[in-house]
Order: structure tokens, then C-alpha cells, then sequence
């Protein structure tokens, strides 16, 4: 279950690592294939189980209204109005190339604060369902070696291991690639 005091201090390290861009470049760097050990927000997309940083989160909200924006890649689902800002939104489901499915109770947006070469730009991404937050020690990391080879799969930082359980750990920065954050960067 999703503490909201996991996310305050989430919110609050995120500030602190935003004040220093060259910083956050820096971590940013270090952690492509080598997921750093700490607190990651699991969720549900079809029967896979995936985490991300909980520090790259600005909220968790439920699934609400999305408007279509005409042509645009198919999984750019549109865009919301959170509270006066305007937000893509992408069907990860579709981004992972899954089969889509229709939105349940369970079904939300995660909005995070990605790092792309113009600066932070805000996106949220609908996921299947929320599960917890998850402290996952370094050693229970392992990189994605295996998946070196793999087009598209540099957004993977790693496999963790929780429990007999396999988790696979997203880096949020990555999801897009630099061409379609400039693309979403429009729509907003």
C-alpha cells in the first residue's frame, strides 16, 4: 500500500535534487543499467510487475477524462488539465507494445517529473494498477545485461529480486526517447 508519507519525502528529495541540474545529469548517468537501491513504487501492467524511483513521482491520481490530440503516436493517449497545467499522458501498455485493454477502478495515472535533454517536463503515464512501495536493497538489484542486445530496452535500469518475486525496474527518464519528449513537449 502507497504511504503518502513515502511520497512526501519523495517530493521533498525530488526538490532538493531539481535545485541542481547538473546534479540530477549526473545521477542520471550513473544510474542507466545500474538501478540504485532505495524506495520504488510497484504497479501492474497485464501480469508483470514493474517499479519505478519514487523520488521521479509528483503524484498519483485516478484515472479522469483524457482529451485526444490528433496525430500524435498511438500511445499518446492526450492530455489532462492538472490543476492548470496541461499534461500528456501515455498508455505505457501500448508504449510496451501489450495488448490494451479497457480501463477498470484500479486503472491510474502516475505523473511524473522526467529529465530530457530541454529540461524537466511533466508526463503521467497510465498503469494497470497501483501495488506498493517497496524499499529494494542494492544487492537484490540485478543490471539488465541480458537485454544488452535488445532495441528499445535501455529503459530497463534493472531486475529486483523481492521476496522469490521479480520486479523490473523502469528508469522514467528513458521511457521516451529524445525525439518524443520534443513531440510531447508540443502537446503541452
Amino acid at each position: 500500500m502507497l504511504l503518502a508519507s513515502d511520497l512526501a519525502t519523495a517530493q521533498t528529495h525530488r526538490g532538493e535534487a531539481m535545485t541542481d541540474a547538473s546534479t540530477a545529469s549526473r545521477t542520471m548517468t550513473a544510474t542507466i543499467g545500474n538501478a540504485p537501491g532505495g524506495k520504488y513504487l510497484t504497479f501492474m501492467l497485464g501480469e508483470e510487475v514493474f517499479g519505478v524511483e519514487i523520488i521521479k513521482i509528483q503524484e498519483i491520481i485516478r484515472m479522469q477524462k483524457v482529451t485526444r490530440v490528433p496525430r500524435v503516436r498511438d500511445y499518446v493517449r492526450g492530455v489532462i488539465n492538472l490543476r492548470g497545467k496541461i499534461i500528456p499522458i501515455i498508455e505505457l501498455r501500448r508504449k510496451f507494445g501489450m495488448e490494451p485493454q479497457a480501463d477498470t477502478d484500479k486503472t491510474c495515472i502516475i505523473v511524473f517529473h522526467v529529465n530530457g535533454e530541454d529540461g524537466v517536463c511533466i508526463m503521467g503515464i497510465i498503469i494497470d494498477e497501483v501495488k506498493e512501495v517497496q524499499n529494494i536493497g542494492s544487492e537484490n538489484i540485478e543490471p539488465p545485461d541480458f537485454l544488452s542486445g535488445g532495441i528499445g530496452n535501455d529503459f530497463i535500469m534493472g531486475i529486483g529480486k523481492v521476496g522469490g518475486e521479480v520486479k523490473i525496474l523502469l528508469d522514467i527518464d528513458r521511457i521516451l526517447t529524445t525525439a518524443e519528449l520534443a513531440q510531447l513537449a508540443k502537446v503541452e
